[in-house]
C-alpha cells in the first residue's frame, strides 16, 4: 500500500511547531513516534538512545520503563555516561541511576534496586504516590523516589535523546501527545502531566490509549482507511498492557460525507494486565525454587525473579519460542552465588498459566468475581478476578444498549470489529483466545483489525491523532461517552431522586454548555458541593438543563466536588452549598449571612478527561456579559461504586434548626436569660431531639461541627463549655476525612491546637482534648501529626532513673488517651513509630501499663493502615518481634491482646508488609482457641476487607452511619 498517498502536505506557519511527536509512557515500554506536522510523511518510531551494558550504547524503539539504582562503586560513572552529557536534574531524584534495557539487565541480577511499574502507581489511591516509596521494599541504604519522579526520569530520558538528535528542534518546543489508559481517573492524569512537567515538557495534550491504537490502525489503512472503517458498525479495543485492561468502543455510522467515529463507551479502570501475568509465573517459579520449606523470596529478590520471568513470557510466546527458559534468582548477603537457584519455565507453563488463567471460555452472562483472591504484589491493589473474558462480558453487558443501538436489534449485543492492542497479545496464543471467545458470543466471524505491531502501535496513533485534530485523516468523535447531571433533593421522601442535565453525551472537548434556563444563588466565602452521577442509558439523550428522575441501575454516582470560594468580604468558618431556592435546599449553619450572587451553571468537558464546572456572575442586565467567574473542576474517572465517598443530597433531619439553636444557646453571642447550665446537659438535649447520636448521618454531622466551630471562641466561658465542645466537635468530624470538604473542615480546626486546653487543672478537658484529635487524625496531614506526638512525646518514654526536663507549659493530664491518639498517628516516620512501640512494650511488660496499650501495639504495627498510607508501616521485622511479645499472654484474660495480634499478622498480599507464613499460621490457630471471632481469624489467614465490627475497634469507636472507609 502506498502509505504517502494517504498524506497530503500542507504549509506550516513559521510559528508551528515542525513535527508532531507522540509517546507511549507505559507501564513496561516507552515508545516514541513522529511525523512532520504538515503530514508530508508517515510517523516514523525514534529509535530512543540507551545503556544497553556499562559503556555500551545503542538506539532501541523501545525504552524498557524501569530505574536501577546502582550501589555506590558498582558502576563507574564512564560507564554511565550517555551522548548528551547528564540529563537534567529532575527534584526529587537524587543520586545516580540507570534507565531502559541495562537497568532491566541489572535488576534481573540484583534484587532491591529496581525501580518498576510506576505508571501503576501512578493510579494507585492507597498511598501518597507523590511519595518517595520506590523500588517497594528496597534497604534502607537504597535511594527512593516517587511515582511521579520515576516516570518523570523516562521522560526526560527521552527528552534529551530527541535534543541530541534534534538540536534544532527541541522537544518541548514541538506538539506532544501524550498516552494514558482511558480509565485512568484525574489523580493518574493529573500526575502524568506533573511528571511531564518535571521532565521539561510544560504543554502536552493527553490521549486515551485505545483510541491511539484505533487510530494508528486507520492510519495504516492510509487512502482505504474510510472504505475500511465503513465495513464495521461497531468495534472494540481491547488494549491489555503492562499494567491495566482497557476497553473501549468504538461506533461506525456511514453518512453522506463518509464514516463517521464515535468514541461511545470507555472501560472502568482495571489494574489488569502483563504485570499481572508476569507475577502469576513467578510465583508458580517461587513454589519451585529451593528457598527452604516453600518459603517466600524477600521482595527485592522476588523483583529480580519477576523481571526474569516477564523475559521468559516473551520469548515463550514469541513466533518461534524456545522449549523452556530457565530463570535464576541469585542469594543474598554473603550467599549472593552459593545461594542461587533457578528452575525452568515451559511453553505449556505458559498456556496453563496465562491462557486458561487470564483468558478462560466463559458465557456472555459471566460477570469479574468480586472476591478478595487478587495477585496483591508491591503495595499494588491488582483486581479481584484475573480473567480478562469475565472482565470484557461484565462491560459489553454494562452497555448493552449502546451496541444495540450501533448493531441493530437482533442477535447477540457483541462488536463485529475488534481491535487487539498491547504487548500480551504479540503471543498468539492469547490472542487466537480472545478472538475465538468474542466469536462464540456472537455466533459469527468478528471482523479483526490487523495489528501486527502493538508495542508500537500507541505512539504511532498519538501522531495519527495529532494529524486528525489538524484535518488530515479520520478524526474519532462523541466527545464524552456519558451525559452528566446534577443530582438534586426528591420533592418528597417516597419521591425519586432528580438529577439536573449539567453536559450532555457527546459534548466535545472545548465546548461550553451554560444552563440559560436556572439561575442559582451562590454563598461565596462558604463550601460549595456539587453531588453529580452520570448515564449511559435512555437518560443519556436529554438536554443540557433538564431534570429527569434518577434511576440506581442507569445512572452511576460519581465523587462530588467540593470547593470554598472565598470572597474578601466574608470568612469561610461553616459548611454550606450551592442552592437554587426552587431546586436546592439550603442548610449553611454560618452564624452571619455571606454574601450572595446570583450564578448560572457553565458545564464542559476539558481535555483530560474531567468536566469543568463554572459558576457565572449574572450582571443586572441581560445583555451584559458575566464580569466575574468560578471554575471548578472535578474528577469523573474515581473508580467503581464501591470506592466512592460521596453521599447523596439528602433532606437534613426535620428538627435540625431546633438542634442548632440548642447549641448556639450555649456557644452564641451571649447567654443571657438561659437557666441553669445548658452546656452540661447539651448533649443530652440533642439527642432527645435527634435521637441517638451513633445513628446521626454524616451530612447532619458536619453541620453539626459548623454550628459548633461558629462559637468556637465562647468554648472559653468555664471548663464544662471546653470539655462539651472538645467532646462534640470532634464527634461531628471524625474521623477526619471521608465526605466532602473534611480536609478544609480540618484545617480550621487545626488552627485551634496551639491554643490547648484553657482550663489545664481539669483531667477530663485534657482526656476529651486527646480525644477530639484522635477522632480526626485520619485528617491530619504528616506536619500536623508529627506535632501533635511532639505535645505528647515526653509523657510516653518510659519511666527513667533520673527525672527527665518535663516540656515547657502547664503539665498535661490524660495519659491513656495519649497513648490511643499516638496510635491513631498513621503519617508519622516508621522510625517514629517504632519508638513509640517499643516504649509501649517496655511499659506493658516491665511497668505494670494498663493492658489496654496493647491495642495501641497492634494499631501501631497494623500492616494495613486505617488512614494512611501503606509505606508509612512499621518494618516487618518489628512487627515481628512485638508480635512475639504479644503470643507470650494469655488471650482470653488479656483480651486487647488478641485484636492487636491480629493487626500485627494481618494478611496484605504484599510480600513487604506480611509476616512469616508460619508465624501468621500460629496467630490464627490461637485466635482459633480462644474462641475468636472468625473473622479476626479470616485477616490473618487470607487477604479480605474489615467488617464493620473491626473496623470500628481499629477506629476506636463506631462511624458515621453509611460512611465506607476504603483501605
Amino acid at each position: 500500500m502506498d502509505r504517502g498517498a494517504w498524506y497530503t502536505s500542507r504549509p506550516v506557519a513559521s510559528h508551528e511547531p515542525r513535527y508532531i511527536v507522540g509517546i507511549d509512557l507505559g507501564t513496561t515500554h516507552t515508545v516514541v513516534a513522529y511525523g512532520p506536522a504538515d503530514a508530508s510523511a508517515p510517523p516514523r518510531i525514534f529509535a530512543i538512545d540507551q545503556l544497553i551494558a556499562p559503556g555500551e550504547i545503542e538506539a532501541r524503539p523501545l525504552l524498557h520503563s524501569l530505574r536501577y539504582h546502582p550501589a555506590p562503586g558498582e558502576i563507574s560513572d564512564d560507564d554511565l555516561a550517555l551522548p548528551w552529557g547528564e540529563t537534567p536534574a529532575i527534584p526529587g531524584s537524587e543520586g545516580r541511576y540507570v534507565v531502559g534495557e541495562l537497568a532491566r539487565e541489572l535488576g534481573a541480577k540484583v534484587p532491591g534496586r529496581l525501580v518498576a511499574s510506576a505508571k501503576s502507581w501512578l493510579s494507585h489511591p492507597s498511598v501518597d504516590r507523590t511519595a518517595p516509596i520506590l523500588p517497594w521494599g528496597a534497604a534502607e541504604d537504597v535511594p527512593k523516589v516517587s511515582a511521579v519522579v520515576a516516570s518523570a526520569s523516562y521522560l526526560a530520558h527521552v527528552k534529551a535523546a530527541w535534543d541530541h538528535h534534534h538540536p534544532r528542534e527541541p522537544l518541548d518546543e514541538q506538539e506532544v501527545v501524550l498516552t494514558i489508559p482511558a480509565s485512568f481517573d484525574e489523580g493518574g492524569r493529573a500526575l502524568t502531566l506533573e511528571a511531564a512537567r518535571l521532565a521539561g515538557l510544560p504543554r502536552v495534550r493527553l490521549l486515551e490509549e485505545p483510541q491511539a491504537a484505533f487510530y494508528d490502525w486507520l492510519a495504516r489503512r492510509g487512502v482505504d482507511a474510510a472504505e475500511a472503517a465503513g465495513a464495521t458498525k461497531l468495534a472494540m479495543v481491547v488494549d491489555v498492557g503492562g499494567g491495566t485492561t482497557d476497553l473501549t468502543l468504538i461506533r461506525v455510522e456511514i453518512r453522506d460525507s463518509g464514516p463517521r467515529l464515535t468514541r461511545i463507551a470507555v472501560g472502568d479502570h482495571l489494574m489488569l494486565g502483563g504485570d499481572n501475568m508476569d507475577l502469576a509465573l513467578a510465583h508458580d517459579v517461587e513454589a519451585r525454587l529451593g528457598t527452604g520449606g516453600g518459603g517466600k523470596l524477600g521482595a527485592g529478590r522476588f523483583t529480580q525473579l519477576l523481571v526474569q520471568c516477564r523475559t521468559a513470557k516473551e520469548r515463550l510466546l514469541g513466533s518461534t519460542p524456545p522449549e523452556s527458559v530457565r530463570v535464576t534468582v541469585l542469594g543474598s548477603g554473603s550467599k549472593l552465588v552459593g545461594g542461587a537457584t533457578s528452575a525452568e519455565i515451559t511453553r505449556a507453563d505458559v498456556d496453563a498459566r496465562l491462557v486458561e488463567g487470564f483468558f478462560p471460555l466463559v458465557g456472555l452472562d459471566a460477570r469479574p468475581q468480586k472476591r478478595a483472591g487478587a495477585i496483591v504484589e508491591f503495595g499494588l491493589p491488582y483486581v479481584a478476578d484475573p480473567a480478562v473474558t469475565r472482565h470484557v462480558a461484565g462491560f459489553l453487558a454494562r452497555h448493552e444498549e449502546l451496541a444495540r443501538e450501533a448493531l441493530g436489534p437482533d442477535g447477540p449485543a457483541v462488536p463485529d470489529a475488534v481491535l487487539l492492542n498491547g504487548g500480551v497479545f504479540r503471543g498468539g496464543p492469547l490472542a487466537a483466545r480472545m478472538i475465538g471467545q468474542l466469536e462464540s458470543w456472537r455466533g459469527a466471524k468478528v471482523r479483526v483489525l490487523e495489528n501486527d505491531d502493538p508495542e508500537l502501535a500507541v505512539a504511532r496513533g498519538a501522531v495519527a491523532y495529532g494529524l486528525a485534530r489538524r484535518g488530515v485523516g479520520l478524526r474519532i468523535g462523541g466527545g464524552s461517552a456519558r451525559s452528566y447531571f446534577l443530582l438534586l433533593p426528591p420533592v418528597s421522601e417516597d419521591a425519586p431522586r432528580r438529577g439536573l442535565c449539567l453536559l450532555p453525551r457527546g459534548a466535545e472537548e472545548g465546548e461550553e454548555v451554560t444552563l440559560e434556563e436556572r439561575t442559582f444563588s451562590l454563598k461565596l466565602g462558604q463550601p460549595v458541593r456539587f453531588l453529580l452521577a452520570s448515564s449511559t442509558g435512555q437518560a443519556a439523550y436529554v438536554r443540557a438543563g433538564e431534570i429527569v428522575d434518577v434511576d440506581d441501575e442507569l445512572f452511576r454516582d460519581l465523587p462530588p466536588l467540593a470547593a470554598v470560594l472565598d470572597d474578601e468580604r466574608t470568612s469561610a468558618t461553616s459548611s454550606g452549598q450551592l442552592r437554587a431556592p426552587s431546586i436546592v435546599p439550603g442548610g449553611s449553619t454560618a452564624p452571619a449571612a455571606p454574601r450572595e450572587e446570583h450564578v448560572k451553571l457553565a458545564a464542559g468537558l476539558t481535555e483530560i478527561g474531567t468536566l469543568e464546572l463554572s459558576c457565572l456572575q449574572l450582571q443586572e442586565s441581560a445583555e451584559a456579559k458575566p464580569s466575574r467567574r468560578w471554575k471548578l473542576e472535578l474528577q469523573l474517572r474515581g473508580g467503581s461504586d464501591e470506592t466512592l465517598s460521596a453521599q447523596r443530597i439528602t433532606q437534613l433531619h426535620p428538627r435540625f434548626k431546633e438542634a442548632r439553636a440548642k447549641i448556639e444557646a450555649v456557644y452564641g453571642k451571649s447567654e443571657a436569660g438561659l437557666e441553669g447550665k445548658p452546656q452540661k446537659t447539651l448533649r443530652t438535649d440533642l439527642e432527645k431531639i435527634l435521637g441517638p447520636r451513633a445513628q446521626w448521618s454524616t451530612p447532619l454531622l458536619r453541620e453539626l461541627w459548623g454550628a459548633l466551630f461558629a462559637g468556637t471562641k465562647r468554648r472559653r466561658r468555664s471548663a464544662d463549655h471546653e470539655r462539651v465542645w472538645f467532646n462534640l466537635i470532634g464527634f461531628c468530624l471524625r474521623p477526619g476525612f471521608g465526605y466532602p470538604l473534611d480536609d478544609w473542615r480540618v484545617r480550621q480546626l487545626w488552627t485551634v491546637f496551639d491554643q490547648g486546653v484553657q482550663f489545664a487543672p481539669e483531667a477530663q478537658n485534657w482526656s476529651e482534648w486527646w480525644t477530639l484529635w484522635r477522632r480526626v487524625a485520619g485528617g491530619l496531614d504528616q506536619p500536623m501529626q508529627q506535632k501533635v506526638l511532639s505535645s505528647i512525646e515526653w509523657y510516653l518514654h518510659p519511666p527513667t532513673p533520673r527525672p527527665r526536663p518535663r516540656p515547657a507549659g502547664p503539665k498535661a493530664l490524660g495519659y491513656d488517651d495519649m497513648v490511643r491518639l499516638a496510635a491513631s498517628l498513621e503519617r508519622i516516620a516508621p522510625s517514629d513509630k517504632a519508638r513509640i512501640g517499643d516504649w509501649l512494650i517496655e511499659r506493658l511488660t516491665q511497668h505494670g501499663e494498663n493492658v489496654a496499650s496493647w491495642w495501641a501495639v497492634g494499631r501501631i504495627g497494623a500492616r494495613v493502615p486505617f488512614s494512611g498510607s501503606a509505606h508509612h508501616v512499621v518494618a516487618r521485622a518489628k512487627a515481628e518481634d512485638w508480635l512475639a511479645q504479644v503470643m507470650k499472654l494469655d488471650w482470653r484474660k488479656v483480651e486487647p491482646a488478641a485484636f492487636a495480634a491480629a493487626q500485627l499478622a494481618r494478611r496484605t498480599g504484599d510480600r513487604e508488609r506480611d509476616l512469616d507464613a508460619q508465624l501468621a499460621a500460629q496467630v490464627a490457630a490461637k485466635l482459633r482457641t480462644t474462641s475468636a471471632p472468625e473473622s479476626w481469624v479470616r485477616m490473618v489467614s487470607e487477604v479480605a476487607e474489615l467488617e464493620a465490627a473491626e473496623e470500628q475497634r481499629i477506629f476506636g469507636e463506631s462511624l458515621p452511619p453509611g460512611l465506607r472507609l476504603i483501605s
